[in-house]
């Protein structure tokens, strides 16, 4: 096989034993050898491909620990996008588009308008009507399809629209009051709906009775859609230069069956490590199963929760998420804290400790890899007690299990994590999100124990990072485990327990990631680790902290094959290999 050599670059191979290099060469879908460019061009010979990064930086493939790429993809799969509409009559015109090749009678089903998923940079308050259109702005790009623009978790209270066919096929009308549980449904002086519907109206992490019913009459994205939307979405991951992801949440046997469809077709552009989630509680309807379905539902994934055989698709383990976020008002505290309508709450356990040691036991009796999702005090110490019981019964200690989120935590319990062997991924954009919400739900003191990322690499914990909710830039959570500065207002978390170096901010999307996820030929650019390679136009490891969000992938390869180029680099992309604009 022909050997590829990069040169014209700096080359950050983020392995120790050889940091830089002025050149890399690939073969046969791995890493040959970084050094000096004479050197390289030398080994990789008189036939080798050549490839000029121009002056950009050459750098192993990013690690997102908890990107959400089927969840979002799939949520996006088929609607129609409005997440850059402009005014209401752009909203109208791409709406009748889709009608015109659209069944009557089938839904048009539409994206939020804005920044998903928090929506604090640009949302529908940002159109040039300042809102949602009415029912009856909608009708004017149909009357013969039921249509709905959704408004997607975790931003809550938010804001849903449909036009006068949706609410009929939803079965809402004047009669209804004004206010129903925690929905209020919008009406003009004559006691009309408008249309507008606002409250606890997102697609997951949503439990009104009322609302729910609403869910339960909206059409599920079909498998034609999923698919079509995970493609869409690996594409954007790999044009901001992420290789390899953790799918270790809310993966359903669906999901895993649709990952397992791709890779069979061969359509895979990322490297996909996942879990089996043992309960989910994200989708309504959530009927908690009973102790009994729970342990057979443990026994049924055993068999299927390990299969590292696959250079592309592979699964580690299962994983339990007991509790809920704090903009629902799910967040389980020992104090009281305001839900989004102004009520008091400590929040909710969706799953019993008696399932959650159920759990615990069983993973460390048959040596499975746990991941627990968790973030809030109560959840921690209820789990750590569990879990420092059942270690002196099965020491799992040396399994590497993984704690996701830790959005909230305090010393005490990172200690305890660190005792019992854990890995942690989190996201530094739960600060940026949510920090603001936070200080005002539960009080500003909360701030000293959120996302504290330097609290846990001293700790001794390895620690990778993910986008999850956002923001989708992994360059922009980079700059966040350095800046910790919270959206929506000017307070930044810079504290001692927060704030990272460059370095290790880095270490969180390669050689730390990949270490939480047990994938050990990728995170670093190591002689005979797979040929996942970025070319950016910025030094991350050098440049201003202002400029760092706003890195450009040049290039991205997978296996030494480009999956992203953004058209910028003279040397041509191999017509042999995939390829996104």
């Amino acid at each position: 096989m022909t050997n590829t050599i990069v040169t014209g670059g700096r080359v950050l191979t983020f392995d120790p034993a050889f940091p830089e290099a002025e050149a890399l060469v690939l073969s046969d879908g791995r890493v040959l050898a970084a050094g000096r460019t004479d050197e390289m061009t030398s080994l990789a010979g008189p036939g080798a491909r050549r490839i000029d990064a121009e002056g950009g930086t050459v750098m192993p493939g990013l690690v997102d620990t908890h990107p959400h790429v089927m969840h979002f993809g799939t949520l996006a799969g088929g609607l129609v996008d409005l997440t850059d509409a402009v005014d209401h009559a752009d909203i109208v015109e791409r709406i009748r588009a889709r009608a015109a090749i659209t069944p009557p009678g089938e839904w048009i089903m539409c994206t939020p308008v804005g920044e998903p998923h928090y929506f604090i940079r640009r949302s529908e308050q940002d159109l040039l009507e300042r809102r949602l259109p009415d029912r009856w702005t909608l009708d004017r790009a149909t009357e013969v399809h039921p249509v709905m623009i959704q408004a997607w978790a975790p931003k809550m209270p938010n804001v849903v629209a449909f036009n006068s066919t949706g609410l009929r096929a939803v079965g809402l009308t004047a009669f209804i009051p004004d206010r129903v549980c925690d929905v209020d449904l919008e009406k003009n002086e004559t006691g009309d709906l408008t249309g507008i519907l606002r409250g606890p109206v997102t697609n997951y992490y949503t439990y009104d009775p009322f609302w729910g019913q609403i869910l339960m009459k909206l059409p599920p994205p079909n498998l034609e859609n999923a698919a079509a939307g995970t493609l869409a979405e690996m594409a954007r991951f790999s044009a901001q230069g992420v290789t390899t992801v953790y799918e270790g949440h809310a993966m359903e046997p669906e999901h895993i069956a649709l990952y397992r469809h791709l890779r069979a077709s061969d359509a895979l552009t990322l490297r996909v490590m996942a879990t089996f989630d043992v309960e989910s509680v994200i989708f309504y309807p959530f009927d908690p199963l009973t102790l009994d379905e729970f342990t057979e539902r443990l026994r049924h994934f055993a068999g299927q929760a390990l299969d590292l055989d696959d250079d592309m698709f592979r699964i580690n383990g299962m994983t339990m998420s007991p509790g809920g976020p704090c903009f629902s008002g799910y967040f389980a505290t020992y104090q009281p804290h305001l839900n989004p309508f102004g009520r008091q709450t400590r929040g909710v356990r969706f799953l019993s400790t008696e399932k959650e040691e159920a759990f615990v036991r069983f993973c460390a009796e048959h040596g499975i890899r746990a991941n627990m999702c968790m973030g809030a005090f109560r959840e921690h110490d209820e789990f750590l007690d569990i879990a420092e019981r059942v270690a002196r019964d099965h020491d799992f200690r040396d399994r590497n299990w993984v704690l996701q989120h830790a959005i909230t935590i305090t010393p005490a319990q990172v200690r305890r994590y660190a005792d019992l062997g854990f890995q942690v991924t989190t996201s530094a954009g739960f600060a940026w999100g949510k920090g603001k919400m936070y200080g005002e739900r539960m009080g500003e003191q909360v701030w000293r124990d959120l996302e504290p990322l330097k609290r846990l690499v001293d700790a001794g914990l390895d620690l990778g990072g993910g986008t999850d909710w956002g923001p989708k830039n992994p360059w922009e959570q980079i700059e966040l485990a350095q800046t910790h500065r919270f959206a929506g207002c000017d307070h930044r978390n810079d504290g001692p327990d927060q704030v990272l170096t460059r370095t290790e901010a880095l270490s969180m999307w390669t050689t730390g990631a990949a270490k939480v996820i047990g994938w050990s030929d990728v995170g670093s650019l190591a002689p005979g680790n797979q040929a996942d390679v970025l070319i950016v136009d910025r030094d991350p490891l050098r440049c201003d902290i202002d400029d760092l969000a706003d890195t450009q992938v040049l290039r991205t390869m997978l296996g030494g094959n480009t999956v992203y180029d953004s058209g910028d680099l003279s040397t041509p992309v191999d017509e042999a290999t995939a390829v996104a604009r």
